[in-house]
């Protein structure tokens, strides 16, 4: 095992059943997802043939996910996350069996779909915080970074399968069948957390999160006192700052079902080929974590592997061969993998368990939010320009923002994980 732990570290998911159930039921819910995205799109063009509306499902899950990832941060901090996470998935759950519903109805309209698309959004957005604060709090910190890893190849794998799988679901069963898949993916992962103990924030004693909750301060308050948190740490700001230019600046996928059809006559197969070789890149860069949590530069690995992300959509626009296409995603899958990996890491070892819900909703929110906004970028800017043109400009303007971050943040450059205490974390 120590050998495999040089490629992938597997320690978290051997050592905590907790943290293994709930990877696997994470894992089972982004599969579904996966699924879900590749079947958005599909209808989303259906019904309309446009990049403009392709783009709008960016629209969709950027705003509740700005809105949801703020209340759900300070609530994060305020509540028992466990608790507000089923709640949350719950929701999920039924927002994906009414997108089933409507696609057996025949009763789809593109704001129908979209509004659907916008409340499932939300429900995540308001859980997402809390089900960040899980592995802190089950892992001990040396094993953090691996079990950041371990996750992101959870969903690295889902982004494999995913959209691979949703082509042929598309094709023998419908809408109704991709849809319904999310919603089974969804429900596995409850199992997952209904096993875990109680999750109370620690250290609430000092901070006005905690004055929040009893009254004494509006949650409003307690919120910005949470940004301001992160707005004063270079290492924090840097981070947040590097995930803003690498998705919104150079997100490609709303521009994947146009390009699909220029160059590859629309074939449903390759357009989750798209999705699938952004997910092997990833992988293939996840079964080298076991060497990547080790590195101690952390902050200089995730600006060059940012870099690398702009740098691949950038010659993604100017190939047109499906090997090429193909072989530019899985770079920027790759470069994806080692960005988050890296800036997870310092998210989870640079923020105190108090504001820790409320850091890990910002990074979510610009997580999730930064895709849907570079997606609606990409899609407003090829409805006027090109695809290409589209593609090309933001990847060239993600390099040139990641090199501006990289040098006015020296402490972003220079962060390495701190030792590990004497006894691990509870």
């Amino acid at each position: 095992m120590r050998s495999l732990d040089r490629f992938v570290d597997t320690r978290p998911l051997r050592s905590s059943p907790a943290f293994r159930r709930l990877w696997i039921g994470t894992t089972a819910a982004a599969f579904g997802g996966q699924v879900a995205v590749v079947a958005v799109l599909y209808q989303v063009w259906n019904l309309t043939g446009s990049t403009v509306w392709t783009g709008a499902i960016g629209i969709a899950t950027a705003v509740p996910t700005i809105v949801g990832g703020i209340v759900g941060g300070t609530l994060a901090d305020t509540l028992d996350r466990r608790r507000l996470v089923l709640v949350t998935t719950t929701v999920s759950v039924l927002a994906a069996l009414s997108l089933a519903l409507q696609a057996v109805a025949g009763a789809a309209t593109v704001l129908l779909v979209l509004v659907l698309v916008a409340a499932q959004t939300s429900a995540a957005a308001v859980g997402a915080a809390a089900r960040r604060t899980f592995i802190s709090r089950l892992l001990p910190s040396d094993l953090v970074r691996a079990g950041v890893a371990l996750n992101h190849i959870g969903f690295q794998i889902a982004m494999l399968t995913g959209p691979a799988v949703a082509g042929v679901v598309l094709a023998a069963g419908g809408l109704r069948a991709a849809y319904l898949t999310d919603a089974v993916g969804l429900t596995v992962s409850l199992y997952g957390v209904l096993r875990l103990p109680a999750i109370r924030p620690q250290s609430l004693a000092d901070t006005g999160t905690a004055r929040a909750a009893r009254g004494g301060l509006p949650a409003v308050r307690a919120t910005w006192e949470g940004w301001r948190y992160l707005l004063r740490r270079p290492v924090l700001r840097g981070c947040l700052a590097t995930d803003l230019a690498a998705t919104v600046l150079a997100m490609p996928i709303a521009l994947f079902p146009a390009i699909n059809a220029q160059r590859f006559d629309g074939e449903e197969a390759t357009l989750g080929l798209f999705l699938s070789a952004i997910a092997v890149g990833g992988l293939l860069a996840g079964f080298t974590s076991g060497t990547l949590t080790r590195a101690r530069r952390t902050g200089r690995v995730m600006l060059i592997a940012a870099a690398t992300w702009g740098t691949s959509l950038t010659t993604f626009a100017l190939v047109d061969s499906l090997p090429a296409t193909l072989a530019c995603l899985a770079v920027a899958g790759a470069a994806d993998t080692v960005a988050v990996i890296s800036r997870g890491t310092i998210v989870q070892l640079s923020t105190p368990d108090a504001f820790l819900g409320r850091v890990s909703a910002a990074e979510g929110t610009v997580g999730v939010a930064g895709p849907g906004l570079g997606n609606a970028r990409a899609g407003a800017v090829a409805g006027v320009t090109s695809t290409a043109v589209s593609s090309l400009t933001g990847g060239l303007a993600c390099v040139l923002a990641v090199a501006v971050i990289a040098a006015t943040t020296p402490a972003l450059r220079r962060w390495t994980p701190p030792a590990p205490p004497s006894t691990p974390a509870t």
